[in-house]
């Protein structure tokens, strides 16, 4: 009985800071999701590579922001075959990953309009 108690605890806890990390990601990291997510709505079998170039991120910096986003459900990561020697991979925003996206989005114009808000003021001084 007690096991059960302290592993549901332990879920409890990992769940808590789950959603603490996403309060405390800095707008930064909110972008770089967003534009990977963005890349993936408009070119869903678009390469790693092809997308970190793009993006401006290393290989494995991206590699392990797709990775994170397959983790929370936001994307799904599915392999075809486009010819016998050569897999591809072809990243599906899922409902939640949607979700997500417009959110981020409308967070990062709110963010403008106050930076732009700011500076309107700045000038007016």
């Amino acid at each position: 009985m007690l096991y059960v108690i302290n592993l549901t605890v332990q879920v409890m806890n990992v769940k808590f800071v789950q959603k603490m990390n996403m309060k405390n990601k800095n707008p930064h990291e909110n972008q770089e999701d967003l534009n990977i997510l963005r890349k993936i709505h408009k070119n869903p079998d678009i390469t790693q590579r092809r997308m970190a170039n793009d993006l401006g991120l290393s290989l494995g910096k991206l590699n392990y922001c797709l990775v994170k986003l397959k983790e929370k459900g936001v994307i799904k990561i599915n392999n075809f075959a486009k010819n016998p020697k050569k897999i591809k991979y072809i990243y599906l925003l899922t409902p939640k990953g949607i979700a997500l996206k417009t959110k981020l989005t409308i967070n990062f114009m709110k963010r403008k309009m106050r930076e732009y808000d700011e500076l309107k003021k700045e000038l007016k001084k």
